[in-house]
C-alpha cells in the first residue's frame, strides 16, 4: 500500500508573525486608511480568513502592528543594558542606539507618525504598551539617580522630558530630513553627515544633564567614536 502523503500542519505563530510583519510593511507605506487587508495577506502568503481569525478587523490589526513596532525596539534597548554601564557610557550608548535604531528601522518611524495623525486612539488603551513604557521611563530613571549620585549629572532631572529629548534630536532630523535638504541647503543623509548628526545627539544631552565639573570629560569620550 502506498503511503499516505505527508499532511502539513499550521503554524499559528508563524503565521501570525508573517501578517504582521506584512502589515508593518503595509500601514507604514500607506497609512491605516490607504493600506489593504487584501495586500496585507497576500505579502503575508495567508488569506484575510486567517487574518481575521487571528488579529480582527483592520483597526485592530494596527494596534497589534503598533505594539509589535514598539515592542522589537524596547527589546532592542533593554538588550544594551545600559544598566551595567557606568552613567556617561550609558547615555552616549543610548543616543547612539536611537539614532541607529531610527535609520535601520524607517517603517518605525512612519508608523508613529501615522499613529500621531490618529491622536493615539490606537495604543491609548494598550496594556502591553502601558507595560513596556513603564520598564522604558524606569530605566532612564534609574541611569540618571545613578550618574548623579556618581557626581556626573545634574540632580533633579525629569527622566521624561530627557527621553523626549534623546528620541525628537534623532526623530526630528530623519523625519524632516528631506525637507530640510531644501530649507538649509545641505545634504543631510550622507554617510558624513548623519555621522555629524549622532555626535551633535550626543553632545547635546551630555551638556544638558551633566554637571560643569563633568562635562569636560563626557565630551572627550565622546568624541573616541
Amino acid at each position: 500500500m502506498a503511503p499516505k502523503p505527508h499532511k502539513q500542519t499550521r503554524d499559528p505563530d508563524a503565521t501570525r508573525l508573517r501578517i504582521l510583519a506584512a502589515a508593518k510593511h503595509e500601514f507604514a507605506r500607506k497609512g491605516l486608511a490607504g493600506a489593504r487587508i487584501d495586500a496585507i495577506a497576500a505579502r503575508a502568503k495567508s488569506n484575510k480568513r486567517m487574518l481575521y481569525h487571528y488579529f480582527g478587523n483592520k483597526e485592530d490589526l494596527f494596534t497589534r502592528t503598533l505594539e509589535d513596532a514598539y515592542g522589537a525596539f524596547r527589546s532592542a534597548e533593554a538588550a544594551l543594558e545600559l544598566e551595567k554601564d557606568d552613567p556617561l557610557t550609558a547615555l552616549q550608548r543610548l543616543m547612539h542606539f536611537t539614532f541607529d535604531y531610527y535609520l535601520a528601522n524607517p517603517e518605525f518611524i512612519t508608523l508613529v507618525n501615522s499613529e500621531n495623525l490618529h491622536k493615539a486612539r490606537h495604543i491609548k488603551g494598550s496594556k502591553v504598551m502601558d507595560e513596556m513604557n513603564k520598564t522604558f521611563v524606569s530605566r532612564m530613571k534609574f541611569l540618571l539617580k545613578k550618574g548623579a549620585d556618581a557626581g556626573v549629572y545634574l540632580p533633579g532631572l525629569d527622566a521624561i522630558q530627557i527621553l523626549i529629548a534623546v528620541s525628537g534630536l534623532g526623530f526630528h532630523y530623519l523625519t524632516n530630513r528631506y525637507t530640510g535638504e531644501i530649507v538649509y541647503g545641505r545634504d543631510l543623509q550622507s554617510a558624513e553627515a548623519l555621522k555629524a548628526r549622532a555626535k551633535f545627539n550626543v553632545e547635546a544631552i551630555l551638556r544638558i544633564v551633566c554637571r560643569p565639573e563633568a562635562l569636560t570629560e563626557a565630551l572627550a569620550r565622546s568624541k573616541g567614536r
